[in-house]
Formats: structure tokens, sequence, C-alpha cells
């Protein structure tokens, strides 16, 4: 979520709504979503050509170092999928457009930010690398993290302009004045703390005539955010004479935010301003507007999930994802991020919206060659849960199920339909797909990769995947694919092999073994 304005409102009045802090020996939730696209955006890394993901992964770990150096233990929290109500589909299939624009301005030399592909899985490697405590959420997370927030009663480190809303206990520390790389120690000691600015909600309530905090998520929701966006807000908006306060160059800048705070401020609960807020729409609307207004409210509320309990056990209970009758392992496999939110979204929605990523718009998108992959991934997922099943009154027995896929077509956005590919009995269960064979597994994804068994049987184990994979692509890809793309993939299964053989001399036969073989073939 993110309201409008919001953000660089309180920071253009840092000195009012901030405090310093030297934060060390405490706990930290931290919005995992926030931190990678920090850490991407604002390292200097190549964001054109696929991913420096080798760089990046330095800079999480040293990222994680620090907050170590400052005996600052860190709690990861990770979006999960699309919320279940599906509310933001409209703000989620803006950003995409707006993410393939950024992506062709850097296909053809320009500037921008868009992380590459593999950011969030290459950012979860590093967590578990360094043993740093993370959960992934079913859907968003904001709540949850404030909820966890409040009950150990520790900040929250993010970049999103909710947590001005949220009633946090020790508050929110913006990552753009986290000055993580600039350590320091206290005077007199040899201990390390990190220097940080703490977000005051009841400073900035005192600073709107003591206004109520209770008034704040109806401000989040008609100043505008990734929920709420009615015509009929506007016209609200544009009757109410809004009291704008000082004429300033910030004040005009934040025109919408500082109106809405002065007016708020003269009610005494979001009861009374709200009745005041229906006052200026047609009648025909109000009932409809209350009841988006306030089911919209409802987000800034305590969380019924407590993710202590996955931090402490290894589970949690999410109403939600419980609701859907979900296998358990799936479950799990969400929360520990060992399935992506592409899952989420497809059990839940019946539809995912495809990444975008710097390539040539002019070509069909990447993700055409995977399809027939996510079709067998569907035909998985069928089963899952009755809400996957076709429910329409004139679908036939045999009518495969349908997935939507929200793609690139050139400069733009489509929604395209995907039938779940239907598969033998035996794999058609995903309730008991842990508990076939290790064999058994393996042929579904080399018939899903449409690769024999024979031909990877001279391969090193290590290879196997990734060369699989090379020839599902070289099977697939509607480019032709030359010798030196080919050789490029080649070299860079390599890279890590030869760099352990280097790290670690006593494996120095691996490398040049697994070299000869992928040359043999």
């Amino acid at each position: 979520m993110g309201i409008r304005g919001l953000m660089s409102f309180v920071e253009d009045h840092s000195n009012e709504f901030f405090t310093d802090l030297k934060l060390r020996d405490t706990k930290m939730i931290i919005d995992g979503y926030a931190l990678f696209h920090r850490l991407c955006f604002n390292s200097n890394l190549e964001l054109r050509y696929g991913g420096d993901y080798d760089a990046f992964a330095d800079v999480v770990q040293k990222f994680f170092e620090s907050l170590c150096a400052c005996n600052i233990c860190p709690y990861v929290v990770l979006d999960g999928g699309c919320d279940i109500s599906d509310k933001k589909l409209t703000t989620l299939k803006d950003r995409a457009r707006e993410k393939i624009q950024t992506a062709h301005s850097l296909s053809v030399g320009g500037n921008g930010c868009v992380c590459p592909l593999l950011i969030r899985e290459v950012f979860i490697q590093v967590l578990i690398k360094l043993q740093v405590r993370f959960v992934q959420c079913f859907s968003e997370a904001d709540r949850d993290i404030m909820t966890l927030a409040n009950h150990w009663n520790c900040p929250v480190l993010s970049s999103d302009s909710d947590f001005c809303i949220f009633d946090l206990k020790t508050g929110f520390c913006p990552l753009n004045s986290f000055q993580w790389r600039n350590m320091s120690t206290l005077e007199g000691t040899q201990d390390y703390y990190i220097p940080a600015k703490c977000f005051s909600l009841d400073a900035l309530c005192r600073h709107f005539s003591n206004m109520s905090k209770a008034l704040l998520p109806l401000f989040a929701v008609l100043c505008g955010n990734d929920h709420v966006n009615l015509p009929v807000i506007d016209m609200f908006l544009s009757k109410a004479r809004l009291p704008f306060g000082a004429t300033s160059s910030k004040g005009r800048r934040h025109h919408r935010v500082l109106g809405l705070l002065n007016w708020l401020s003269h009610f005494a609960d979001p009861t009374e301003a709200l009745s005041n807020v229906l006052k200026y729409l047609p009648k025909k609307d109000r009932e409809n507007v209350r009841e988006l207004l306030c089911c919209s409210m409802e987000e800034y509320q305590q969380s019924p999930v407590k993710l202590q309990d996955f931090f402490q056990r290894g589970t949690y209970v999410c109403p939600d994802a419980r609701n859907l009758g979900l296998p358990e392992w799936v479950l799990v496999a969400l929360a520990k991020g060992q399935l992506s939110p592409f899952i989420s979204d497809a059990l839940v929605l019946r539809r995912t919206i495809l990444h975008t990523q710097v390539e040539n718009m002019q070509q069909p998108n990447a993700h055409r060659v995977s399809q027939p992959i996510r079709q067998i991934i569907y035909g998985l997922l069928r089963s899952a849960s009755p809400h996957l099943q076709n429910t329409s009154r004139n679908a036939l027995p045999f009518q495969p199920l349908a997935f939507s896929e929200v793609e690139r077509v050139n400069k733009n956005i489509r929604t395209s339909t995907v039938n779940a590919v239907e598969l033998p009995k035996d794999h058609s269960d995903l309730s008991r797909l842990t508990e076939l064979s290790l064999d058994s597994r393996q042929t579904l994804l080399l018939e899903t990769l449409k690769v024999g068994q024979t031909t990877l049987e001279p391969v090193p184990a290590s290879l196997k995947l990734p060369v699989a994979i090379t020839c599902y692509w070289l099977q697939h890809v509607e480019a032709k694919v030359k010798l030196h793309h080919l050789q490029a993939l080649l070299l860079g299964m390599l890279t890590g092999p030869l760099h352990a053989m280097v790290s670690s001399p006593g494996n120095v036969d691996t490398a040049p073994r697994q070299a000869q073989c992928l040359a043999a073939h």
C-alpha cells in the first residue's frame, strides 16, 4: 500500500515528526519487499542486462552484517500474493504499465529502476545463508508487520508511507534515513550503533490540533491509497473547501495532505468525520462509498495473524489461507518462501501478473517461453482447493480449468487465458505430491521439460537441472539460438564450480570434469 504525498510531507517536516535514534540492542521487524528494492536501487547495480546478482548478494550480506555488529536482531517479513479480495487489481495493472515504460527506457539506454526477475529469490537465498529469520505472508504483509512489531515492542524498518498511519508502539524507521553504511560507536565504548530516524505518530497528531489517531485511517483512504481511488472522492475534495493553511511552496506540493489533515482535525472520531464526507456525495452513492471506505479503513487495524508463532514454532495460522482448505505442506512452503507469491495468486485468484523485465519491447515477452511449464503448475494446483474448480453453470465436465495471466504485449499489458494441463491421476492430487517417490517426481519434472533421462545420464548431478532447462529452452525459444548463446550459458553454469575450486583446493578436480562433460554434450 502507500498514501500519495504523505512520505514526502512528513520528511519535509523532519524536525517536527522524527526523533534521532542510535539503534542497537533491539529486535527489528523489516519490511522485506521495501528492503530488497532499496538495496537493489541504491547500490549502483547494473539493471539493464538481466541482473547483477553477485553484487546484490554482497550488498545484502553487508547490510545484515551491519545489523549484527550493532546487536540488532532482524526479523524479515515478505509480502505474499495479492489480497484475496483483489481490490488492488487496478493499481497493480497501473504499476505494471509504469514498469513496462521504465523497462523500455532502460532497454534503449535511458534511466529508471526495474528489479531484475530473480532479485527476490537471491534475497531469500542470502537470508537463508546468513540464517536471518524470515517469513513470507500469505498476502500483503503491512498489517502483520505492525501486529508483530507491537507484540514485541520493537521498531519497523520500511519505506512504505502506510507505517505513518499504523499506531506503532516503538515507531517506524524509514529506510532512506537508516544509515547502515555509517555505523558509529557510543562515546567512551566500543559498542556500535546505526544512526536512524524514528517517525512519531503522536507528533503528527499534535501538529494538527491534537487530532485523534483514530482519524488517520480515514485520512489515508481519502487521500488515496492503493485500495481506494474513486471519482466520488474527488467530488468530495472539490466541494468540501478544505482548510489548506499555509500557502508556501511546500504547502502547495502537499495540497491534498494538508487540506485533509486540517479538515479531519475538527472531528472527534471517524464516525462523525465519515458522515460529513458522505454529505458531499449524491445520495445514491453514499452507502456504497461508506461500505468501501469502512472496509479499506480496516486495513489499518490489528491483524488476526500472529507471526510470532512462526518465529517461535515454525508455523502460524492465517485465516484467509485456512478458509481455502489448502494442503498443509503448501501453507508451510509458502510461509518459508519455498513457493513464490505466483503460487498464492494462482491458488487464490486464478490469475497471475507476469513480472516486467528489461528486454526488446518489440518482441514477445520472455515469459512466453515458460508458459507450458506454468500450465503444468496450474494442473498441479487445480486439486488444491474447492476454490479452484470450474464453477460456471455452463462448464462441461471435461472443460480444462482456465487461469488468467497479465502479460506484456509490446509496451502495454494484456490479460490472456491459459488452460491448466490435465495430469495423470497419480500426479493430480496436490495434497499427496510430497508423498510421491523421488523417481516419480523426477519423471514429472523431466516430462515437463521434455527431456529424456538418458540425455542427462552423463551429466554431473549438480548440473542436471541447468542442462535440462537449457534443453527445454532450445526447444521452445522463438528466436534463433546461435552457438555463442549456448556457450555463454555453459560458461555461466561453470562459474559456480570454478569459484568453488578456487575457494576449496580440495575439490580441484570437480570443475574440469564438469567442463569436459558439458563440452562433450
